[in-house]
């Protein structure tokens, strides 16, 4: 297995840790205080915190599996919304619809980055 694969397994679990857990993790790191979230960056529309995260992820496991676009493509949009939506369900966390645009936008903004890159190449 390639090294960018094995990235890509280990941000998926770092992400699937942020946002499953109960308290903000990088809230208690950052500010000690695992219900305050940090705010890396202003909102608009969407959480820029959480297209940066998705964005990143995105790009990640875009690269690591380029023959199988479609399907990591798929994959990503799924855990993009399943992650938010298990804010429903976890005590101390809560759903916004400014998050999950976050994270589709992050892994919108990733897929054409990627795809401008590749047509660069040509």
């Amino acid at each position: 297995m390639n090294i960018i694969k094995q990235i890509f397994y280990l941000a998926n679990i770092g992400i699937f840790i942020l946002y499953l857990s109960p308290c903000s993790l990088l809230g208690y790191l950052i500010n000690k205080d695992c219900k305050l979230q940090p705010q890396f960056t202003g909102d608009f529309i969407i959480s820029i915190n959480h297209a940066i995260a998705f964005a990143l992820l995105s790009l990640i496991g875009l690269n690591a599996f380029k023959k199988n676009l479609k399907q990591i493509l798929i994959y990503l949009i799924f855990i993009s919304i399943f992650l938010e939506l298990c804010h429903l369900f976890i005590p101390e966390r809560s759903f916004q619809f400014i998050d999950l645009f976050g994270n589709i936008t992050g892994v919108i903004l990733s897929y054409l980055i990627f795809r401008i890159i590749i047509y660069s190449r040509l």
